[in-house]
């Protein structure tokens, strides 16, 4: 049995008795105009934006959901190619595909059809908040309130779960690659400086932060980019209150999104929710001092789960076992 977080930005495998098998960015180099593939995860990531003009390297999920059903698939034969090894590889397994909670039905099949296109004997779906919050270890099966957001990089996804289902959720397209976005527009705002993705993602990891807590907090970092007014190469150096203004809107976003799922629950679950904290999950989660700046807004106790960015893809493994404890609506199996 195989659980498969399909993330916009990365894709992680985990095989049922063997752990996570696979972490690897959402990354397909095709020959341009074809579907020839010339490399996949980390290899490809690499070429984001140092391609030829004859290849071209993209990622085929965008916020959350497939969005080249093609090079989706060969992606995802190539990563259980990696996992499935020596007798393995003639084996069709069982796979459990983590999904965000707001997507329609036609993303919800092409999900399914994807899966079985990759050899799949049975393709199951399980909504990302659920897996993450039994991927964190929360006994989602007991009749108690239990919030989880999980932010990845296309979707932040936030639910209360109760009796195995999630009883209210969101589902919101601000997640980690809005940060990246963020940053970048924001250092050309400021400075007049074009930076790439990969150059924004590590201003966000290197110095990134939800808020400044301490001046311990306040960090620097030299990046280099495209001047816009002379077309330059330039180096400016971007610090954390930098990230905390060109991440303010998204976050506020989140918040609000976390206010209205507690104002939607039933008094009783969010009384849980109080007692026992709102955990969160997912790479995005990461962000510094996240966890303070949520907990600031509705004074609830806010935790980063243990192994945060793994949550998701050890919850949709586990979930293959916890059938009778899921409720139907939120564990499809593909017909």
């Amino acid at each position: 049995m195989i659980g498969v977080d399909l993330g916009t930005t990365n894709v992680r495998i985990h095989v049922k008795g063997k752990g996570v098998l696979l972490r690897e960015p959402a990354v397909i180099a095709v020959v341009k105009g074809t579907t020839d593939i010339k490399a996949v995860g980390q290899e490809a990531y690499r070429m984001l934006g140092r391609t030829p003009g004859n290849i071209t390297a993209v990622r085929p999920m965008a916020d959350g959901v497939i969005a080249d059903y093609t090079l989706t698939e060969r992606m995802l034969k190539a990563f259980i190619r990696k996992v499935l090894t020596g007798p393995a590889r003639f084996i069709r397994p069982n796979i459990m595909v983590c999904i965000p909670s707001g997507i329609t039905d036609v993303e919800r099949r092409a999900v399914v059809q994807a899966i079985h296109e990759v050899g799949a004997r049975k393709a199951y779906l399980i909504e990302e908040p659920v897996a993450g919050a039994i991927g964190a270890g929360i006994a989602i099966a007991e009749p108690v309130g239990s919030m989880v957001i999980d932010i990845g990089g296309g979707t932040t996804d936030l639910a209360i779960i109760s009796l195995g289902g999630i009883v209210v959720s969101r589902s919101l397209r601000i997640a980690g690659n809005t940060f990246d976005r963020d940053i970048m527009a924001h250092v050309k705002a400021k400075h007049n400086l074009l930076i790439g993705d990969r150059t924004a993602e590590e201003i966000k990891r290197e110095v990134g932060a939800a808020k400044i807590v301490s001046d311990a907090d306040r960090q620097s970092i030299e990046v280099r980019g495209r001047d816009l007014i002379d077309g330059m190469p330039k180096s400016v150096t971007v610090t954390t209150e930098d990230v905390v203004q060109a991440l303010r809107s998204s976050l506020e976003r989140i918040a609000e999104d976390m206010r209205k799922v507690l104002e939607q629950g039933p008094p009783e679950l969010v009384s849980d929710v109080i007692e026992r904290g709102i955990v969160l999950t997912g790479g995005g989660a990461l962000l510094r001092h996240l966890d303070a700046y949520l907990s600031g807004i509705t004074s609830i106790p806010v935790g980063v789960a243990a192994n945060a960015a793994d949550c998701v893809v050890l919850g949709t493994a586990q979930a293959l076992d916890m059938v009778h404890v899921l409720r139907d609506a939120h564990f499809e199996q593909s017909r």
